[in-house]
């Protein structure tokens, strides 16, 4: 049984999603606004890995368009790290260019409110982050 936890790390927020309990399908949880205190989101991160008992995290990877590593995916390679330091599980980086995009869009087709997408959009990234792990992994 292999249990994961899906991120999507923003300047200003965390995505939260997670995989059932067969590590096949994911489900955006909650965002989680951090103002850049990693340190604080790391440790809160621990509530979630503990209570569900985490086998590995997939973390975002926001490379460029171009395939380079900008200042965004360095700034995930660092989580990842503090990560991996403090709960000694592995954790995956995903290539996550577009599916913020790919989010909104769907959530502009279901009709849902600016309001509520600002409030859903990381999360839903983060179940896409997670889920196109899972599905590669089946393979």
């Amino acid at each position: 049984m292999m249990r994961y936890l899906g991120l999507d790390l923003g300047s200003r927020t965390l995505g939260v999603a997670l995989s059932d309990s067969s590590g096949t399908i994911a489900t955006g949880k909650m965002v989680i606004h951090h103002n850049e205190q990693y340190d604080e989101l790391v440790k809160q991160l621990g509530k979630w890995i503990e209570e569900y008992q985490i086998s590995a995290i997939v973390l975002g990877y926001p490379k460029q368009l171009n395939n380079s590593v900008g200042e965004k995916a360095q700034l995930s390679e660092i989580f990842k790290q503090k990560l991996e330091e403090k709960y000694a599980i592995p954790v995956y980086l995903e290539d996550e260019r577009l599916t913020t995009k790919l989010a909104t869009q769907v959530l502009l087709e279901h009709d849902v409110t600016r309001k509520k997408r600002k409030k859903v959009v990381d999360s839903m990234a983060a179940a896409i982050i997670l889920q196109s792990f899972l599905d590669r992994k089946e393979k």
